[in-house]
């Protein structure tokens, strides 16, 4: 290709780009003139079931060369910077920055937002609870460690709906300001060594393993120590000034976190939808049995099912259930409301739109 041939393709970009410009302004006018609606009615800024909707247009209307992932990059940001003209969200996440709940956040709800780092899971729920975020981000499952637990049980005594999920691949990085020859240390939450414990013994074998108070802590001690490294996420490199050495070091490569956003409502249904519920059923013979019948003969798939203790009377339960489906669709619904005709106590936590 020659030089004339090469200015006349960037000219070809540059004339592209005005375009783009245009189109994407012209768009937020339109989301602009639905904002005015959405404040006189009352309605929420964060629609995850249009989101979803305008997603799976988008996705579909591509021939390529752009992949899946990059059309969901950018929609992120542009549906991110739609909101934000409407008003800035504030979004509570487990902390400190980088940890793998910060990234979640990111890729929920862009870079437009606010993200709020916060202490714990009970912290997410409290600070949204009382307005302080509009939304929070909280893991509920993971693929190899299954549920976890103190997200279930904050469920318990919060109004909040869950509204929308994520699946976030766990990446564990090997981070360093050394060499890989020179490193004598590595720091890492007990969890994150535990998963990367192979890899460890093949190639770093004589380094001292460290166990920190988290993945993030890691990378902060490693930055501190110059023959010491950290396995930690991805984004703890650039704010601790690490170079990634390796990337994906954990012994399992599908390792995958879920999250759920939690807010004030759920939204509405989209025909592709997950709901959770959590049941109180009366102790007695074949009560787990019963409630099992109920949903297989409503039709209704169980896709996870989780007990707990109710901590209000010792050796109560209650049972955390995800189902397909929303709570509107009528076999959901009727399924719902016969285990409350057998006596059970049910409370529903969220419907949102299936990944």
């Amino acid at each position: 290709m020659s030089d004339n041939e090469l200015e006349v393709l960037r000219r070809e970009i540059d004339l592209i780009d005005s375009e783009l410009v245009a189109m994407l302004n012209r768009r937020a006018e339109v989301a602009l003139r639905i904002a005015r609606h959405k404040a006189q009615t009352g309605t929420s800024i964060y629609a995850p079931d249009r989101e979803r909707q305008v997603l799976d247009r988008v996705l579909s209307a591509s021939s390529g060369p752009l992949k899946p992932e990059h059309i969901r990059s950018i929609y992120r940001e542009i549906l991110s910077a739609s909101r934000a003209l409407q008003r800035k969200l504030r979004v509570a996440y487990l902390g400190p920055p980088a940890t793998f709940s910060h990234e979640a956040a990111i890729k929920l709800f862009g870079d437009a937002a606010e993200l709020v780092p916060v202490a714990s899971i009970r912290d997410v729920f409290l600070e949204t609870e009382r307005g302080g975020t509009d939304y929070g981000v909280v893991p509920v499952e993971n693929s190899t460690e299954g549920s976890v637990l103190y997200t279930l049980d904050s469920f318990i005594d919060s109004e909040l709906k869950a509204c929308a999920e994520l699946s976030l691949p766990i990446v564990q990085n090997l981070l360093a300001r050394c060499r890989r020859e020179e490193i004598r240390t590595v720091y890492s939450h007990p969890q994150a060594l535990a998963q990367c414990r192979g890899w460890l013994a093949a190639n770093l074998p004589r380094a001292e393993l460290v166990q920190s108070l988290s993945t993030v802590r890691a990378a902060e001690q490693a930055a501190a120590d110059p023959t010491g490294a950290a396995i930690s996420p991805a984004m703890a490199a650039e704010i601790y000034g690490l170079e990634i050495l390796e990337a994906g070091i954990q012994d399992y490569p599908n390792n995958i976190t879920r999250f759920l956003v939690i807010g004030p409502a759920s939204p509405g249904p989209t025909g592709r939808d997950r709901t959770a519920v959590m049941v109180s059923i009366k102790d007695r013979v074949g009560a787990l049995h019963d409630m099992m019948e109920v949903f297989a003969e409503a039709g209704v798939n169980l896709s996870h099912i989780q007990s707990r203790p109710s901590k209000r009377k010792a050796w109560d339960y209650l049972f955390f259930m995800e189902m397909d489906g929303h709570a509107s669709d009528p076999n959901v619904r009727s399924a719902l409301e016969r285990l409350e005709q057998q006596g059970a106590t049910v409370k529903v936590l969220g419907s949102w739109p299936r990944e």
